[in-house]
């Protein structure tokens, strides 16, 4: 069987093996791996951008590369409930590669990690045939912000953090070489992190995730990690009027974008109903114990059997 038979996912589930040490309070299944050490939780996750894939020089400034570098990160630190501390950069370098690009992605890097109060402490440099920027990132967590997809309950509400399928619009923007849409470019060009939305509530959250792959299959892992179901309610998923003009220009969908694309890094979360009140965000469905996830749209419930964002199966730049 090949990888893009396979998929991302169905590669996770048959490299998976449960923790052994019991200071791992969480491994693989979430967006942050969470460990116990000593009196300190930590928080720590990698990800890696590949130029021609995650990335395009044609369009990113490296500036733009190096800020987004850092952000996915951190938005995977902060969707754990944690603040992220630290990170360690490795970097593949093809030899021809203009040392200032080099310099001006780090120039990117250390803006957003000033921004959210990060420090870049080391890394790995090596050569290869493309760009690829690795980050690991680490943080600190209070145990009683510790919010993981496991926690979701049967009853509990769906929110998300803001609008849905800019990023995937853009990036189909410049696939397709359609002038305009500045705003809806940039949203793909400098996503940001969303930590700061859900930090002064996030006592009463009880599962989160970002949008990384798209709405739908985020409340997929969400369901998954809990046991339970999910209704997505069509008409109140948030899409900015500019996404849909955008989406018009391309002849699609912006439902589309926002249920299976990705890289809007908004954060989806689920609170109960009595915590409702206490939170701010666009409600977006419901869990269920029925499990399965659904679209209701017009009456109906339309049961989502298509997969979002897959890194084997899709094309990203």
């Amino acid at each position: 069987m090949k990888l893009g038979q396979l998929g991302e996912f169905g590669l996770i589930n048959r490299i998976y093996q449960p923790p052994k040490d019991k200071n791992i309070i969480k491994g693989i299944g979430d967006d942050a791996a969470v460990i116990k050490i000593g009196n300190k939780i930590l928080v720590i996750t990698t990800d890696t951008l590949v130029d021609g894939d995650h990335f395009s020089l044609k369009y990113f400034t490296p500036e733009q590369v190096g800020k987004k570098a850092i952000e996915i990160n951190v938005s995977d630190i902060g969707s754990m409930g944690a603040i992220p501390k630290y990170a360690l950069v490795s970097l593949v370098l093809p030899r021809d590669l203009d040392v200032d690009i080099i310099e001006r992605i780090y120039k990117g890097m250390r803006q957003s990690g000033k921004k959210h109060n990060l420090e870049i402490i080391g890394g790995n440099i090596t050569h290869g045939k493309q760009l690829v920027i690795d980050i690991d990132m680490i943080g600190e967590l209070k145990q009683k912000n510790l919010c993981l997809r496991s926690h979701a309950k049967p009853g509990d509400f769906i929110l998300v953090t803001g609008d849905l399928g800019s990023s995937t619009a853009g990036l189909n923007l410049f696939l397709n070489d359609i002038k305009g849409h500045r705003a809806v470019k940039l949203k793909h060009l400098e996503p940001k992190a969303k930590y700061h939305k859900v930090k002064p509530f996030l006592k009463y959250i009880n599962a989160m995730i970002d949008v990384s792959d798209g709405l739908a299959s985020e409340v997929k892992h969400i369901c998954k990690q809990s046991q339970t179901g999910a209704i997505i309610f069509k008409d109140n998923i948030p899409i900015k009027d500019s996404t849909r003009l955008a989406a018009r220009a391309l002849n699609k969908d912006p439902i589309d974008y926002a249920l299976y694309g990705g890289e809007d890094f908004e954060l989806v979360f689920t609170v109960s109903e009595e915590n409702l009140s206490k939170v701010k965000g666009f409600l977006v469905g419901e869990i269920t114990k029925r499990k399965g996830v659904y679209i209701y749209e017009k009456g109906k419930e339309i049961p989502i059997n298509k997969p979002g964002y897959d890194h084997f199966k899709h094309r990203s730049t």
